[in-house]
C-alpha cells in the first residue's frame, strides 16, 4: 500500500473490511472456472475478486463509499484456538489443486489495487475484522463487513453490518435473528451449544440451532443455562447439557471472536484511495483479464494499449510460483480409448499451451479424486430437523452440494418422494428418509417408520437451500430431480448436471449413467439397486428398504455425483466445451422439465375408434396375405413368416438367424417388395398397422395421468450422439407423419376448449445447414429466393428449367438431397428410387458434378474425423467416432456415413435447442400465455389461447428463425412453417 496515506477515522467515515479468505472459497465455487490462456493458470476466483474490488472502490456499498478499506486474510490454520482445542478445524479438507495458486494471486490483486492486505500470525481473519470493527465503531465510524460467514454475525450491531456480495444484500440484526433465532450479541451462545462441523467445534450433542436458540432466549446466556441444566424437562437434553457442559464452555471460547488483537497495521493506515491505474491495469493484463482491465481503464480514464502487462506476473515471471502439472504421455484429448477401439487413437496434437496445461491440471485433479476412499460407515442418516439444518448450513458454507432424490416410481409425474441425499465434500454425505415404510406395512395404510422428519418440516428446511442462488446444486440427470422437487414446491437453481457434462465431453465414447461414469472416471463400482431392493419376485420398492441400506445406497449416489462433478467440470474448461454445456445443455434441462410437467391432452374416443379401424385393416390384410401365401399362418410370428417366404415360396435374399430360423427384417421385406413381390409388401403394411395399434392407439390412454388428465412424455437430453432429443413413455417422436394412419393418430392430440394446438416446423433445416456448411452457392441462392429446393436441385442436376421439372425429377432430386445428408450409397439410392445400381451411381455422380462443394465437404469431414476421432457442429458440439479407423470396411463405411451427417443433423438440433431455451422468456416478455408442450425433431408444439394465436405465431417464428444468432450467422435464411388448429395433425 502507498506510504504516507494516513487519515484518522471518526464520525462520518465508512470502513469496509473484506473477508478475503472466505471470499476466495465462495468465489471459487460460485463463479465459472477460468484459466489464463497462456499457461492454464487458474484465475476464476481472482477474476471475481477483482470485479468486486473495482465495485467497492467506485460504487456505494451499504449506503456509502468507503473512506477506509482493507482486505483481511487468514495467515495459517494454526491459531490460539488450537491451544484451546487441538482438533479445531482438524477435519477441513485440502483446498482443490486449481484453487491453491489463487490464494497468493488474490493477495497480489489486493496490492495491485493498492489496498491494505492484512494478515497476522496466530489469529484468524475474523479476529482481525472484529478488532478493527470495534475500534472504528468506538470512534463513531460506520463499518461494513463484506462477508457471508455466519461467525461474523456476532459483530452486527448499531454501526456495524455485513454485506453479502454474492446475494447483494445487507445482513443486519433482523437477518441475524432470522438465521440464529437470537440477536447478534447472543449468537456465540447458540454456536457454543450447536457446534460447527465445518470448524470442528464440538458443541453439545443432540442440540441444534433451533433448540439452542430456544434455550438461550429462555436462560439468557450459556453459564446461566448450564447452571440450571438440571431443571430441563427433556431427559436427553438435560443429560447432554450436564455431561457436556465443559465442552460447551470450550466451544464458546472457540466461536467468540477476539476484539483486542494487537494489530500491526493501525486503522488510520486503511485509507481508501484510487490505485495507480498503470500498476492495476498491468496486473490485470498479465492475468489475461481483458474485460476488467477495459472497465478499469474507463473508470480511471487511461488508454490501456499504452500499458504493458506486468512482467512479474506473466508466465514464468518471478511473481508466479505456480507451475502447470506435468502432462501424461497419453495425448490430452485421448482420455478414454476402450478395448473395442485399438486403432482409434486419433486425438489432435495441435493443442495450445493453455489448453495443454488446463488438461494436465484436469487429469491430475481426476487422479487425486480417484485416490479418495469411499467409507459408507461415515454416511449419516438424518432423522431430525436440527440435524438437517446443520447439513443445509454446511452446504451453504461450502457453496456446493450434490443432491439426489429417492422416489416410488420412475414416472416423474406420479412418483412420491421417499427421501433425498446430500453430499458437500467427498465422503461427507447423508440420507434424509421421509416416507419409508416397514416391509410388512399395510398396503392401504401409511405404515411409516419412526425416526423420519415429517415431509412438510423437511421441505421447509430444504426448499431455501435448493433455491439459494449462492449454492450450486449438483445432480445426475437433474431434470428428474427438478420435476420431483417442483411438484413439492421447490425450484432447483442454480445447478450442474454430471450426466450432461459427460454428454458434452464424451458423446460417442460411452454411456452417461452414473454407474458407468463411476467405473470410468472414479474406478469405483457403485452399490447395485438390486442389492438393496432385490430382484424378481423378491423385489421391493425403495420405500420399504431398511434405513441403513437406504442410507448406504442413497448417500453413495450423492457422494459419487459430487466426485464426478469434481472430475468432469474442469475438463469443460480444458477441452473448451464450457460454452456448449452452458448454452445448449444446462439451460435446456429446466425448459424440458417444464414441458414434461405441462403434458398434452388426447381424445380417447378418437384413439378407440382408430384401434377398431386398425384391427379391421389388419384382418383385411391377413385375408390377402393368406391368399397370397396359399395358407393361413400366424402373421405376427417371424418364424412362420420366414418359413412361408423362403421355405415354401423360395424368395431370394434368405438368411438365417443365430437360432436357425429365417430372418425377416423390415429392410429385407422392403427389398423384396421393391423387386415386385406382393406378399412382402402386404406383410409390411400389416406390421405398420400392428405397431401403430399396439404402440399408440391401444397404449396411449394408459399414459394419461389421473391427476392432470394429460399425457406426459419423458425427453432424454443425453441419449443421441448428435444432440437430438429422444422421447419415451410414450415415444411421441416416432408417430409416422407421412402415412395416413400416422396422421390419424396425431388428430387425437388436441387442445382444450378456448385453445388451439400450434405446430411450428423448420422448413428443410438440414438442407439449409448443408448449404451453409458446404458453402454451395446454387443451394444458397435457391433458399434465399424462396425457391422449391428440390425443383431447383433437379433443375441444376438435369439441366431442366425450374418450371419444367416434373414430379419424377423432383422426387429423384428430393431423395438424393436428403440421401446425401446421410451419406447414401448407390445401392441405398437404388433401393429408394426403385432403379438399378448403375443408374443410381450415375445420379450421385451428376449430383457431385453439379455441387462439387458437397463432395469436398464430405471428404473434409471424413479426413477430419479420421485425424481427430470426432466431428463438431456449427456451435461446437463434439461427436466422437472412436471406430472411424476400424479395419472392417463395412463397419468403417457405416461410421463415415454417420460422421458425414452428424455436423448437419447436430447443428440443426443445436438450433432448435437454442430456440427452445429462448422461447419461454420470449413468450413471457410478450405477455403471452402460450406454453411449449412437445419437441419432435425439427418441430415445436404449443398450446395457445384462441385470442393470442396471431401474436404467438409471430413470436414463435421470430425466435425459431433467429435461433442461430448471434453465435452463427447462416448464409441461408431459416424458415418456419407455423399454424394453429384444434388438433396436432391439422396444425402440422
Amino acid at each position: 500500500m502507498s506510504e504516507n496515506l494516513k487519515k484518522a477515522i471518526g464520525s462520518g467515515d465508512h470502513l469496509i473490511l473484506v473477508d478475503g479468505s472466505s471470499y476466495i472459497f465462495r468465489a471459487y465455487h460460485a463463479l465459472p472456472a477460468l484459466i489464463r490462456k497462456a499457461d492454464g493458470l487458474p484465475i476464476g476466483a481472482v477474476s471475481g475478486f477483482c470485479n468486486m474490488m473495482l465495485k467497492l472502490l467506485r460504487e456505494q456499498i451499504n449506503g456509502g463509499k468507503a473512506t477506509h478499506l482493507a482486505v483481511i486474510f487468514d495467515s495459517s490454520r494454526i491459531t490460539f484456538r488450537n491451544e484451546i482445542y487441538s482438533q479445531y478445524k482438524a477435519h477441513r479438507p485440502e483446498a482443490p489443486d486449481d484453487l491453491k495458486p489463487q490464494f497468493a494471486l488474490i493477495r497480489d490483486a489486493t496490492r495491485a489495487f493498492d489496498l491494505a492486505c492484512i494478515e497476522q500470525e496466530g489469529f484468524e481473519a475474523d479476529d482481525l475484522i472484529a478488532t478493527y470493527s470495534r475500534q472504528a465503531c468506538e470512534r463513531g465510524a460506520k463499518v461494513t463487513i463484506v462477508a457471508s460467514d455466519k461467525d461474523l454475525m456476532q459483530l452486527v450491531r448499531d454501526g456495524i453490518s455485513m454485506y453479502d456480495s454474492v446475494k447483494d444484500r445487507v445482513v443486519d440484526e433482523a437477518v441475524v435473528i432470522e438465521k440464529f433465532g437470537v440477536p447478534p450479541e447472543k449468537v456465540i451462545y447458540v454456536q457454543a451449544l450447536a457446534g460447527d462441523s465445518t470448524d470442528n467445534v464440538p458443541g453439545v450433542p443432540g442440540i441444534g440451532v433451533k433448540t439452542a436458540a430456544q434455550l438461550v432466549l429462555e436462560y439468557g446466556d450459556l453459564e446461566t443455562l448450564l447452571a440450571h441444566a438440571h431443571e430441563i424437562k427433556q431427559p436427553k437434553r438435560r443429560e447432554a447439557l450436564i455431561n457436556f457442559a465443559e465442552q460447551a464452555r470450550i466451544s464458546e471460547k472457540l466461536v467468540t471472536l477476539r476484539q483486542d488483537v494487537p494489530v500491526d497495521t493501525p486503522l488510520e493506515d486503511l485509507v481508501a484511495h484510487d490505485p495507480d491505474p498503470r500498476h492495476l491495469i498491468a496486473f490485470l493484463k498479465a492475468m489475461d483479464m481483458t474485460t476488467i482491465a477495459r472497465r478499469a481503464s474507463q473508470v480511471y480514464d487511461i488508454d490501456p494499449t499504452e500499458i504493458e502487462p506486468d512482467p512479474r506476473m506473466l508466465p514464468g515471471g518471478e511473481g508466479i510460483v505456480w507451475k502447470a502439472p506435468v502432462r501424461r504421455e497419453t495425448p490430452a484429448t485421448d482420455l478414454f480409448v476402450s478395448a473395442a477401439e485399438p486403432n482409434a487413437k486419433a486425438a489432435s496434437n495441435k493443442v495450445d499451451a493453455a489448453q495443454s496445461a488446463a488438461m494436465a491440471l484436469a487429469l491430475q485433479n481426476a487422479e487425486n479424486i480417484r485416490k479418495l476412499p469411499f467409507d459408507h460407515k461415515k454416511y449419516q442418516t438424518v432423522q431430525d430437523v436440527e440435524q438437517l439444518e446443520k447439513w443445509v448450513e454446511r452446504a451453504r458454507e461450502v457453496g456446493v452440494v450434490a443432491f439426489d432424490t429417492e422416489t416410488t416410481s420412475l414416472d416423474v409425474m406420479q412418483a412420491d418422494l421417499v427421501g433425498f441425499s446430500l453430499a458437500v465434500t467427498p465422503g461427507e454425505a447423508c440420507y434424509v428418509p421421509l416416507q419409508h415404510k416397514s416391509q410388512d406395512a399395510d398396503l392401504f395404510g401409511d405404515g411409516f417408520l419412526g425416526g423420519q422428519i415429517p415431509l412438510k418440516d423437511a421441505m421447509a428446511v430444504l426448499k431455501p437451500l435448493l433455491e439459494d442462488e449462492s449454492v450450486l446444486k449438483i445432480g445426475q440427470n437433474m431434470k428428474y430431480d427438478w420435476v420431483i422437487m417442483k411438484r413439492y414446491g421447490a425450484t432447483i437453481a442454480p445447478f450442474d448436471d454430471t450426466m450432461l457434462i459427460s454428454y458434452v465431453l464424451d458423446a460417442g465414447r460411452g454411456s452417461h449413467g452414473m454407474d458407468e461414469l463411476a467405473k470410468r472416471h472414479l474406478e469405483y463400482a457403485t452399490i447395485p439397486y438390486s442389492q438393496v431392493a432385490g430382484t424378481g419376485k423378491n423385489a421391493i420398492s425403495f420405500q420399504r428398504v431398511d434405513l441403513d441400506k437406504a442410507t448406504a445406497y442413497a448417500a453413495e449416489d450423492a457422494d459419487v455425483t459430487l466426485r464426478l462433478h469434481m472430475v468432469l467440470k474442469p475438463r469443460l474448461v480444458a477441452e473448451k466445451l464450457t460454452t456448449v454445456y452452458e448454452t445448449l445443455e444446462r439451460p435446456l434441462a429446466a425448459v424440458i422439465a417444464r414441458m414434461e410437467m405441462r403434458g398434452i391432452s388426447i381424445d380417447r374416443n378418437i384413439l378407440s375408434r382408430l384401434s377398431g379401424d386398425f384391427a379391421q385393416g389388419m384382418a383385411a390384410l391377413e385375408a390377402e396375405i393368406y391368399e397370397l401365401a396359399g395358407e393361413s399362418f400366424l402373421v405376427s410370428s417371424p418364424k412362420q413368416t420366414g418359413d412361408i417366404l423362403f421355405g415354401k415360396l423360395g424368395l431370394p435374399g434368405a438368411k438365417k438367424t443365430a437360432t436357425g430360423q429365417w430372418a425377416t427384417p423390415a429392410s429385407l421385406l422392403e427389398e423384396l417388395a421393391s423387386a415386385g413381390h406382393e406378399l412382402p409388401r402386404k406383410l409390411l403394411d400389416w406390421r405398420q398397422l400392428a405397431k401403430l395399434k399396439t404402440t399408440y392407439t391401444d397404449a396411449l390412454p394408459g399414459y394419461v395421468n389421473p391427476e392432470t388428465d394429460r399425457v406426459h412424455t419423458s425427453f432424454s437430453l443425453g441419449s443421441t450422439l448428435t444432440g437430438r432429443l429422444a422421447s419415451s413413455e410414450p415415444n411421441l417422436q416416432n408417430i409416422p407423419v407421412r402415412s395416413e394412419a400416422g396422421r390419424q393418430i396425431r388428430k387425437a392430440f388436441i387442445a382444450p376448449a378456448g385453445h388451439k394446438i400450434v405446430s411450428a416446423d423448420y422448413s428443410q433445416i438440414e438442407l439449409r445447414v448443408l448449404a451453409h456448411m458446404a458453402d454451395i452457392p446454387q443451394l444458397q441462392k435457391a433458399f434465399a429466393d424462396g425457391q422449391d429446393i428440390h425443383a431447383a436441385t433437379a433443375s441444376a442436376m438435369f439441366g431442366v428449367p425450374v418450371n419444367e421439372v416434373n414430379s419424377d425429377l423432383r422426387r429423384s432430386a428430393k431423395t438424393i438431397n436428403f440421401g446425401i445428408i446421410y451419406g447414401i450409397s448407390a445401392f441405398g439410392l437404388a433401393q429408394r428410387l426403385g432403379i438399378g445400381n448403375g443408374e443410381a451411381a450415375n445420379f450421385i455422380k451428376q449430383y457431385f458434378e453439379r455441387f462439387p462443394g458437397i463432395r469436398d465437404y464430405i471428404e473434409d469431414i471424413k479426413k477430419t474425423c479420421r485425424e481427430n476421432g470426432y466431428v463438431t457442429t456449427l456451435f461446437g458440439r463434439v461427436c466422437h467416432y472412436p471406430l472411424i479407423l476400424t479395419g472392417k470396411p463395412q463397419e468403417r463405411a457405416a461410421v463415415e456415413r454417420q460422421a458425414i451427417n452428424a455436423p448437419i443433423q447436430g447443428s440443426a438440433a443445436d438450433i432448435i435447442r437454442r430456440a427452445m431455451i429462448r422461447m419461454d422468456d420470449a413468450l413471457k416478455e410478450a405477455s403471452l400465455s402460450a406454453q411449449m408442450l412437445l419437441q419432435v425433431h425439427d418441430e415445436l408444439v404449443f398450446e395457445v389461447s384462441d385470442d393470442e394465436i396471431d401474436k404467438t405465431l409471430a413470436v414463435v417464428r421470430k425466435v425459431m428463425e433467429q435461433a442461430a444468432e448471434p453465435a452463427v450467422s447462416l448464409k441461408v435464411p431459416l424458415v418456419v412453417d407455423a399454424r394453429a388448429a384444434q388438433n396436432w395433425d391439422e396444425a402440422h
